[in-house]
């Protein structure tokens, strides 16, 4: 049976990306989602990109545009290599690209340049990578780096009185516009959960891969969800990112 299944933040973790498409038993009829930080973190981020290239080829895949992955397709595409990112993962992402040549540098760009700021899906389920500010939704969003950079969303949520109806003036008009939010770029171990959190209607699927946390996955429509090891079990020889 057909499933829809979205994949929080990868951030360089292919070991990570390969157990849990073989934990949620991931086959070619599948829909898949990701909402984006395949870059970053750990070693293998030009394995990653290669590998979803070729996924994309054989199934139906939908790719979201990170704040790591806009940072690395501005060094594909301009050779920007700003502070603030090499400290942040990009340096191990360069090194993972070493010995590619100018063709496939060419070919992974073209799939950054590909990616999705957000999707929408047939039940108006939202995907985006960190979200939006706009009561009117992503679509009226002023500042587009907001779909990869908001964190105001996720915050709203969080802080919400569980009591508040959806018929409350007082309810936030944001997250009555979808059925359903799914986002990540803030990782859920920032409030003690090594799993996707669902608050108000906004689902996170960041777990914190690029930390200390594990990859995860997760049937859209039934809420079941799979996860890898966490990553420094995978990566013992590697440090990651700092703590978050």
């Amino acid at each position: 049976m057909k499933r829809k299944l979205v994949i929080g933040d990868i951030h360089g973790g292919f070991k990570a990306l390969i157990q849990v498409l073989d934990r949620a038993k991931v086959s070619v009829d599948d829909q898949l989602i990701f909402l984006g930080d395949y870059v970053d973190g750990w070693s293998q981020s030009s394995d990653i990109i290669q590998f979803l290239i070729e996924l994309s080829e054989k199934q139906n895949c939908i790719f979201i545009k990170g704040n790591h992955d806009a940072w690395c397709e501005d060094w594909l595409s301009l050779g920007g290599t700003p502070s603030v990112w090499l400290s942040n993962g990009g340096q191990k992402t360069i090194e993972s690209y070493d010995n590619y040549s100018d063709e496939e540098l060419e070919r992974h760009l073209e799939f950054f340049q590909r990616m999705k700021n957000y999707y929408v899906d047939d039940q108006n389920r939202l995907f985006i990578h960190a979200g939006y500010s706009s009561m009117h939704g992503p679509e009226k969003e002023v500042y587009s780096s907001n779909y990869r950079w908001d964190r105001t969303l996720w915050e709203t949520a969080v802080s919400m009185d569980k009591k508040l109806s959806k018929n409350s003036e007082l309810y936030p008009k944001r997250l009555l516009l979808f059925k359903e939010i799914f986002i990540g770029h803030t990782p859920t171990i920032e409030l003690g959960s090594k799993e996707p959190l669902n608050k108000a209607n906004i689902w996170n699927l960041d777990t914190g891969a690029a930390y200390t946390g594990a990859l995860s996955i997760m049937d859209i429509d039934t809420k079941e969800f799979w996860q890898s090891d966490p990553l420094p079990a995978l990566y013992p020889d590697e440090n990651g990112r700092n703590v978050w």
